[in-house]
């Protein structure tokens, strides 16, 4: 027996070893190397005249709750008046939701076409904010190196750097091979009507973009936990989006003699079960390629976990499912927001609702997350209402590897310098999606650089894009239309 024993602990030492001997091997394999460097690209454009026009540009209140106001056409002029060049080049019309649409004609026909996209409306400042501003929200301050004021970041600043790109190429007598469209949505903080009216019109003239490119990610500067080099996420797709109101009833009465289940109670467990059993994530698809990007970049023992995913998947499942950015990049999301009973403390609700977003990875669907709702709650009680009005699929992912991600990945690598570039996935909401219908792939980042203390700016207080980056951002767009 005891012979028995040492043979079963000199063979369990040996699969040991030869375990760890793979994890070693595997990991000393799973290495960066160098990170690719490009040749640095300046397009030499008037980065202060550029950062004039965007401090002009945020004074127009191109707020989108309101787009009947007079701000919306004058901004539109105002284009007209501060890129002549543009203008006088390019076919020029408006469409749906005061949406812009310019053609740059290029000089090969049978070159398939592309689009750059930004949007000029903007979201609201909140009133009781506005002191806590360091400069007025709609001044365009400039001072200490930034433009200051609502939009800079989102999604002003990207459009003047494109337009002052142009604007300088067409200076200089460039004229791409494939014609080029530029697309500024008018509403895309409440829906993106005019993109949706863009990729309509394109359709309708047999148009059909090699890619389009949107906001809908950054360089980001010490943002991914345990990367000092900064990267570069050049995103795939973006999730789908529906809301549901699940909807128990009861009896009502008074709140002395309640029954044993109320409406409210039922209602609780319903939501209970959805958040304690999310939607089945994963390291597969887009969001396998943004983190196996990432991996070989991180810390030895980090990269350990990565190279063997074999063996440590449900670690890294567990690990990144623990934080809501990461668990946002593995699955489709389940996010109660809204909840309503009755309408006094001592009185049964009669009905109860909660309102429950979702943000549909591009592995599921509209469908399967319903189907997914139902077997979760396990309530025939409850009713489950979708709002199919603003219920939209996940985008198609674009592929990693054609011309228009690689020209994209280059002209960041030029602007940038030394960074990690990955494709990833936007979790949030842009006019990228809309896009997508007259393209046969859609990319979306933003050619600006920002750190964490630039992620409470987005509609938030002190929004404001450094003179730098608003510069890099016009040589990535010279860079990028150069190749075109």
């Amino acid at each position: 027996m005891l012979s028995l024993i040492k043979r079963l602990a000199i063979g369990v030492g040996v699969v040991l070893l030869a375990l760890m001997a793979i994890i070693v091997v595997n990991t000393l394999r799973y290495s960066a190397g160098e990170i690719a460097m490009a040749e640095p690209f300046e397009l030499g454009a008037d980065t202060d005249r550029a950062a004039q026009i965007l401090s002009d540009a945020v004074q127009f209140r191109t707020v989108s709750i309101d787009m009947n106001q007079p701000e919306f056409p004058a901004f539109r002029a105002f284009l007209v008046d501060r890129f002549p060049n543009v203008h006088a080049t390019m076919d020029h019309e408006v469409l749906d939701a005061q949406t812009p649409l310019f053609k740059w004609t290029g000089s090969d026909a049978t070159q398939q076409p592309v689009l750059l996209a930004a949007h000029y409306d903007v979201v609201p400042v909140a009133l009781d904010s506005i002191d806590e501003w360091v400069h007025p929200p709609y001044d365009g301050t400039l001072a200490d190196g930034y433009i200051w004021g609502r939009g800079t970041l989102d999604n002003k600043g990207a459009l003047i750097a494109m337009m002052s790109a142009a604007e300088h190429l067409i200076a200089e007598g460039f004229t791409p091979r494939r014609t080029v469209y530029f697309s500024f949505g008018g509403d895309e903080e409440v829906g993106g009507t005019g993109a949706q009216s863009i990729a309509r019109h394109l359709t309708d003239q047999n148009v059909r973009l090699a890619w389009a490119l949107d906001e809908g990610s950054f360089v980001l500067d010490g943002i991914v936990p345990g990367l000092d080099t900064p990267v570069a996420s050049i995103n795939l797709s973006e999730k789908g989006y529906m809301t549901l109101k699940l909807i128990a009833r009861g009896t009502g009465g008074h709140s002395s003699m309640p029954p044993k289940i109320t409406a409210v109670g039922r209602l609780a467990r319903a939501v209970h079960r959805l958040e304690e059993s999310p939607m089945p994530g994963g390291l597969t698809g887009v969001s396998a390629e943004f983190f196996d990007g990432l991996g070989p970049h991180f810390s030895l023992l980090q990269r350990a976990l990565f190279a063997n995913r074999w063996l440590f998947d449900p670690l890294l499942e567990r690990v990144l499912s623990d934080a809501p950015s990461t668990n946002a990049m593995l699955r489709t999301t389940t996010a109660p927001t809204m909840l309503s009973g009755s309408a006094k403390d001592n009185v049964l609700a009669t009905e109860a609702s909660a309102t429950i977003n979702f943000r549909i990875h591009p592995r599921d669907t509209v469908d399967s997350v319903i189907a997914h709702v139902r077997q979760v709650i396990d309530d025939s009680a409850i009713e489950i209402v979708v709002d199919s009005a603003t219920a939209i699929e996940a985008s198609p992912v674009a592929d990693a590897r054609a011309q228009g991600y690689l020209d994209i990945e280059a002209a960041i690598r030029s602007t940038f310098g030394s960074l990690v570039s990955v494709p990833g996935l936007t979790i949030a909401a842009t006019d990228a999606r809309h896009y997508a219908k007259a393209s046969d792939a859609t990319y979306r980042i933003n050619p600006f650089k920002i750190g964490n203390d630039d992620l409470v700016r987005f509609h938030g207080i002190n929004e404001r894009l450094s003179l730098d980056n608003l510069s890099r951002g016009i040589d990535f767009y010279g860079a990028l239309l150069r190749k075109q």
